[in-house]
């Protein structure tokens, strides 16, 4: 076998070798992407439901809960550095 065909065999098998590695990837990626999918479905539906239920005070608190979370906290460490 000359150098020239073996270069070209190794390459067509390294070439296989990343393929492979790529589709097990995306298939991966597709599975994880189904199931975020689906678990956003069901909270999307969850959420609805509890709207549906929630008195609009219980939402209201619910909302500025969330407000007050979102907001960045000082860090106490901050306080407590130099005197």
């Amino acid at each position: 076998m000359s150098p020239t065909s073996l270069y070209v065999c190794l390459c067509d098998l390294v070439k296989s070798h990343l393929m492979f590695a790529v589709r097990e990837e995306v298939q991966e990626l597709r599975d994880q992407i189904r199931n975020l999918l689906e678990r956003n479905l069901q909270l999307e539906e969850e959420n609805s439901l509890l709207r549906t239920f929630a008195s609009a005070e219980e939402l209201e608190e619910i909302g500025s809960q969330v407000a007050q979370q979102s907001t960045p906290q000082p860090s106490s460490t901050a306080s407590q550095a130099s005197p």
